[in-house]
C-alpha cells in the first residue's frame, strides 16, 4: 500500500439533523475512520452546504460539488461530470460511495457501498421518474465497483443473485447501535407517555413512512388489536409521511381506533431514545429491510421488538423478537396481543435483546470497511 495515499468518500447524505439510515451509517463509520487513519487523505464530497460537525479530523478536506443532486438528472451529471473532475484533480486513488452511487465512466477504483436494493424487488413504491433510474443503472454501478459493502448476509446474497455478482466481490458487517441508545428511567418513561400519548402505554411505530413498511397493515392490526382487548393502548408513529396517500387517510379514517394513533413527525435521537425506552414494544412489521436498525436500537433502550420474518429481520433480531408474518395482518395483531398479556415473555424478550444488542458496534462497521479498502488498494 503507497505511503501516502488519497481516498475520496461521497458524503452527500450527511444532512444536519436528518441522519436515517444510510447517514447515520455514515456518521458513524467515518468518524471513527478518519480518526483511525491519519496517514490518509479524506476527501468528503457534499453535493450542498455541510455541517463542520461531519468534519471529524484534520485529514478530512470537505469538497462542495454542484449542483444538488436529488433527482435522475442531476445525480447524472453530478455523478459522471462533476465527481469525475474533483477525482482527477486530487489524484484520488479510491473512491468510497456511501450510497451505492459511483461514476460509471471513470476508471478510479470504488467501493460502492449498498444497503439494500429494495426497489428491485418493490419498484411500484417508488416515484416512476426514480425507479427507471434506480432498476436501471444499480446493477451497472455494482458490476463497475472494484468491492462491494453491505450491512447484512441478507443483502449480500440479494446482491449476488439479483445482479449476477460474485459473493466474493461483496463483503459484509452487520450496523452498529450507539451506546447512546439505553433504558429509560421510570421517570423518563412517565414524562414521555405524558408528553406523547396523555399518560397511556404505546406501541411504536418508527421509520420514514413509505410503502414498504407496511404502515397500513400494522394500523389495521392495531385496530383489530383494539377491538379484542378493549385496552387504552396508544399507538404512536414517528417518521415523515412519504407517499402517505389519500388511500392512507381514508384507511386511517375508517378505523374506530383512529383517535388512538398519534403522528408525531420527525424526531431528534434524543426523543426517539425517550420513546423507545418509554414503548410497550417496537412495531417493524416491514416487507423488506436491508438490515432494520429500529431492531437493535430499541433492543438497546430495553423495549420488545414484534418484527417480519423475511429478507434481514430474522437476521438481524435473532431469537430475540417476536417474528410475524408482514403480509398477515392477524399475525402482527396476535404478536401484539401476545406481548401484552404475557410479562414473563415481555421480559424475557427485554433481557435478551439487551444481550443481543452489545453485539452490534460501530468499531466492527469500521474495521470492516477499511478491510475492504485494503483489499483495493492492495491491488492499485
Amino acid at each position: 500500500m503507497k505511503q501516502k495515499i488519497n481516498i475520496a468518500i461521497i458524503t452527500r447524505l450527511l444532512i444536519n439533523n436528518k441522519l436515517e439510515g444510510i447517514g447515520t451509517f455514515t456518521h458513524e463509520v467515518l468518524r471513527r475512520m478518519v480518526k483511525n487513519h491519519p496517514e490518509v487523505q479524506f476527501y468528503f464530497i457534499f453535493d450542498r452546504e455541510y455541517s463542520e460537525d461531519f468534519i471529524y479530523a484534520e485529514n478530512v478536506i470537505p469538497i462542495v460539488v454542484g449542483p444538488k443532486s436529488r433527482t435522475p438528472l442531476s445525480w447524472s451529471y453530478w455523478l459522471e461530470v462533476a465527481v469525475p473532475k474533483l477525482l482527477k484533480k486530487h489524484s484520488i486513488d479510491l473512491l468510497i460511495s456511501t450510497d451505492g452511487y459511483i461514476p460509471l465512466k471513470d476508471k478510479t477504483k470504488s467501493i460502492s457501498i449498498i444497503h439494500d436494493i429494495n426497489f428491485h424487488h418493490f419498484p411500484k413504491f417508488i416515484p416512476i421518474h426514480y425507479r427507471f433510474y434506480l432498476t436501471h443503472f444499480f446493477p451497472k454501478f455494482a458490476k463497475k465497483a472494484n468491492r462491494i459493502f453491505t450491512i447484512s448476509n441478507y443483502s449480500k446474497s440479494d446482491i449476488a443473485k439479483s445482479y449476477h455478482i460474485s459473493k466474493d466481490k461483496i463483503d459484509v458487517e452487520h450496523n452498529g447501535v450507539d451506546e447512546f441508545f439505553k433504558s429509560s428511567s421510570k421517570n423518563e418513561i412517565l414524562n414521555t407517555k405524558e408528553k406523547y400519548t396523555n399518560k397511556q402505554d404505546f406501541f411504536l411505530i418508527l421509520g420514514a413512512l413509505n410503502p414498504r413498511k407496511n404502515i397500513e397493515s400494522q394500523l389495521i392490526a392495531f385496530d383489530r388489536y383494539k377491538k379484542k382487548t378493549n385496552t387504552k393502548l396508544k399507538l404512536l408513529i414517528v417518521g415523515e409521511k412519504m407517499w402517505w396517500t389519500k388511500k392512507s387517510k381514508k384507511l386511517l379514517t375508517s378505523l374506530e381506533s383512529n383517535k388512538d394513533i398519534i403522528f408525531s413527525g420527525f424526531l431528534h435521537k434524543s426523543e426517539i431514545k425517550q420513546i423507545y425506552g418509554s414503548a410497550k414494544a417496537l412495531l417493524f412489521a416491514s416487507y423488506f429491510e436491508g438490515f432494520g436498525m429500529p431492531i437493535i436500537e430499541a433492543m438497546k433502550c430495553a423495549c420488545p421488538v414484534i418484527t417480519s420474518n423475511c429478507t434481514s429481520m430474522p437476521e438481524v433480531a435473532g431469537d430475540c423478537a417476536l417474528l410475524v408474518d408482514p403480509y398477515n395482518i392477524d399475525s402482527i395483531t396476535d404478536a401484539m396481543i401476545q406481548l401484552n398479556n404475557d410479562d414473563v415473555l415481555r421480559n424475557k424478550l427485554i433481557e435478551k435483546g439487551l444481550n443481543h444488542s452489545r453485539k452490534f458496534t460501530w468499531e466492527a462497521s469500521t474495521n470492516a470497511l477499511w478491510q475492504s479498502i485494503e483489499k483495493v488498494l492492495s491491488k492499485c
